[in-house]
């Protein structure tokens, strides 16, 4: 009898707690990470020609630093760490890590290219508790800017599908010499006839640049979106994505720093992948006032930056201060002419905790079933 069914719809509604339980703790605590990206490795086994986060000689970061940084994290409150590189899967230790993640009611994500998954390495992520797993899938068939391909990867996309209990998500990307755009739609729907969640990414050049989209790869962008499940990946393109796919800025707040904590194979704090050296402090030495200071801070880089884990909490930020207006900016609708309708279920959130009269009360019901006092 196959267990992994039942034990994957078991871990994913326990998973769908902890993840209300961390978002009504980012509402309520506004200095406090959201989440971090901690690398444990900078090397990577591959070596594609628009990436300028890996080496090919690293070795991996001791793992009683990660274990250390983990902690660390844990104690300026944050609820996302996510396993990034370099291709995190090179640590020999990634499992102990996971477990250490979990053990502090953390959420725990990998970042992988998904090269050195095999059947008994996806029960080993099983077993070490893994929440999240996202794999970038560039085209369909490798060239000379990308060997993440379809081709390469369908049949561990497969294995995820039989055997992972945890979330996957295959990210298809746009942009920066991808030879095919429309190898992203091929991917999209690959991936959700395997049962996978899709995300869409406007990926920048190697100096980390934004290259606006032609016609037919905004058609394209628009069309991976579509097949999407998460309201929040609709809401993040509306928000962000048009504007950067004809490479137009963006109005916001980047709250990178704070929200949101990039911490490199040296453990120090950066802003991101993409402005490493800014603030560049150790983690140990990280505190409330660098949190209080960094979410404050105008970040130049921010009207055309397309680094997607930081624009997804900023937007946290955006509906805790302007919820209605908010709202409306994610769910506008495509045709100006058409009247902008809020999905069901946003439209139910919305009138229990902005618009009621008894929006104080639902507010309290949920900080304490969510333990988010």
């Amino acid at each position: 009898m196959n267990l992994v069914p039942l034990r994957r719809r078991a871990r994913r509604m326990e998973r769908r707690f902890r993840e209300a339980r961390m978002l009504a703790r980012a509402f309520r605590h506004q200095y406090q990470p959201v989440a971090a990206h901690l690398i444990p490795v900078r090397r990577c086994n591959l070596s594609c020609a628009y990436c300028n986060e890996y080496d090919d000689h690293s070795s991996p970061v001791p793992t009683r630093d990660v274990l250390r940084r983990v902690d660390l994290l844990a104690g300026l409150g944050t609820g996302i760490v996510t396993m990034s590189g370099g291709e995190p899967l090179l640590h020999p230790d990634l499992d102990q890590i996971l477990r250490h993640v979990r053990a502090h009611s953390m959420i725990a994500t990998v970042i992988t290219n998904g090269y050195l998954l095999t059947r008994d390495r996806i029960r080993r992520l099983n077993r070490a508790g893994l929440d999240h797993l996202q794999i970038s899938i560039d085209n369909v068939l490798p060239d000379e800017v990308s060997k993440k391909s379809l081709k390469v990867l369908d049949h561990r996309l497969v294995w995820l599908a039989e055997s992972a209990e945890f979330d996957v998500t295959i990210n298809a990307v746009v942009g920066a010499g991808v030879r095919e755009p429309s190898d992203a739609l091929v991917i999209a729907r690959r991936a959700k006839a395997l049962g996978f969640s899709t995300t869409a990414g406007i990926i920048h050049d190697q100096r980390g640049r934004l290259l606006p989209l032609d016609d037919r790869q905004r058609m394209i962008l628009e069309g991976v979106v579509g097949l999407g499940k998460s309201l929040f990946d609709f809401a993040n393109y509306n928000r962000f994505q048009k504007n950067l796919a004809i490479g137009e800025p963006n109005h916001w707040h980047c709250r990178a720093g704070a929200r949101y904590l990039y911490v490199c194979e040296d453990g120090l704090v950066h802003w991101c992948s993409q402005q490493r050296g800014h603030p560049g402090i150790a983690l140990e030495r990280y505190s409330q006032e660098d949190l209080r200071r960094e979410y404050h801070v105008e970040k130049k880089c921010a009207p055309l930056c397309t680094v997607g884990c930081v624009h997804r909490v900023a937007q946290l930020d955006e509906l805790r201060q302007n919820p209605e207006a908010t709202l409306r900016e994610w769910f506008s609708a495509a045709d100006e002419s058409e009247q902008s309708r809020l999905p069901r279920p946003i439209g139910i959130l919305k009138w229990a905790f902005v618009t009621s009269s008894r929006r104080d009360f639902f507010r309290n019901v949920a900080l304490r079933a969510f333990r988010a006092r």
